[in-house]
């Protein structure tokens, strides 16, 4: 194991509203359920109030993790463009493809309050995607009339359960700016999802999903790194791992986390390696906690340029290796979990 100590931040575990009246954060630090009122409404990093909107920043990131491949669809509000994404993963060949639909200034986005309930949807002539929470379970339908030349459709149902618990951070950034992200992984996923001609249909016993649910207000210029997995040990329990480098400033408040059986293990701060000149080689992942190594099997590009809005994200699909020690000392053997590692750099 490596030598980096791992402090364990600060957990939230009383609610309230994430801004006061004067847009500072009331709490920092991260929890196990979102017991935070995410009132965007009370954000004030800028004194040209109509320019506020602009400013704000939110999506939602869903994710299905398969023995085939991988699928994902986000719904995002930039402030000043409106967008849908959607690509899928054959782990099969180490093939992809994806397709980006952006509005400027577009009012084609309605995203919730706060990530455990309401609607997300984003429609237009040609896509229709649309995330509804209900008790217990979260569903998942997409239409996109030309993915590549074929269309394509999904009708996912997420599962919950009432103890399944998350990792949610409340990151500061400077000028009152902040990051306020939840995280879910390992819910069962069952549903289909077809492209063209070929239809996959979603286990629930092999296939898991994960949402990444974000709401803030940073700086133009950004950059963070994410690993994560969600699979299924050798003796049947489920495993996520959620890794990374957020955006703003992470002394008070880290997101990596283990998650077994829904139970979540803060894991405190962890040292990621990796090459950004050959993000194919190695990663690794380690502190007095945890020694993982990912070994990458295809690389991800995707790069926007819209002027306003560029970012450039090198994700790799692999498989994790290691050991992770949980709360009680008890280590948790990973070997070979399917999951990716990223790098993004984004002006947003």
């Amino acid at each position: 194991m490596s030598s980096t100590e791992s402090p364990i931040p600060r957990e939230i575990t009383e609610p309230s509203p994430l801004l006061d009246g004067s847009g500072s954060l009331l709490q920092t630090g991260w929890a196990r359920r979102p017991l935070l009122d995410c009132n965007l409404e009370n954000a004030r990093t800028t004194r040209i109030r109509p320019l506020q909107r602009l400013l704000v920043k939110r999506w939602d990131y869903y994710g299905v993790t398969s023995p085939e491949g991988f699928f994902s669809v986000t719904i995002a509000d930039l402030g000043y463009a409106d967008m849908a994404f959607v690509y899928t993963v054959d782990f099969r060949d180490a093939s992809y493809h994806e397709e980006t639909v952006t509005v400027p200034f577009g009012r084609g986005v309605v995203l919730p309050r706060n990530s455990d309930h309401g609607d997300s949807r984003f429609a237009n002539r040609h896509v229709q995607a649309e995330f509804s929470v209900e008790e217990n379970r979260r569903l998942v339908k997409v239409h996109w009339d030309d993915f590549g030349g074929v269309p394509l459709d999904a009708d996912l149902r997420f599962t919950v359960a009432e103890r399944h618990e998350s990792t949610v951070t409340v990151i500061p950034i400077r000028g009152k700016r902040f990051y306020y992200n939840r995280k879910i992984n390992t819910m069962p996923v069952e549903g289909t999802l077809r492209v063209g001609d070929t239809t996959t249909y979603m286990d629930p016993a092999s296939s898991f999903g994960n949402l990444d649910w974000g709401r803030g207000v940073w700086e133009y210029n950004s950059f963070w790194v994410w690993a994560s997995a969600s699979g299924l040990m050798d003796d049947g329990r489920t495993v996520g791992l959620n890794m990374g480098r957020p955006i703003g400033d992470v002394s008070p408040v880290l997101e990596n986390t283990l998650l077994v059986d829904g139970r979540i293990h803060q894991l405190g701060a962890i040292d990621i390696e990796y090459s950004d000149t050959d993000f194919m080689k190695p990663w690794t992942m380690r502190s007095d906690r945890v020694d993982l190594e990912f070994t990458p099997f295809l690389e991800r590009v995707a790069a926007t340029n819209l002027v306003v809005v560029r970012s450039e994200v090198h994700q790799m699909f692999g498989h994790y290796a290691g050991t992770v020690v949980d709360d009680a000392g008890h280590p948790v053997r990973i070997e070979g979990l399917v999951g990716w590692a990223e790098e993004h750099h984004a002006r947003w």
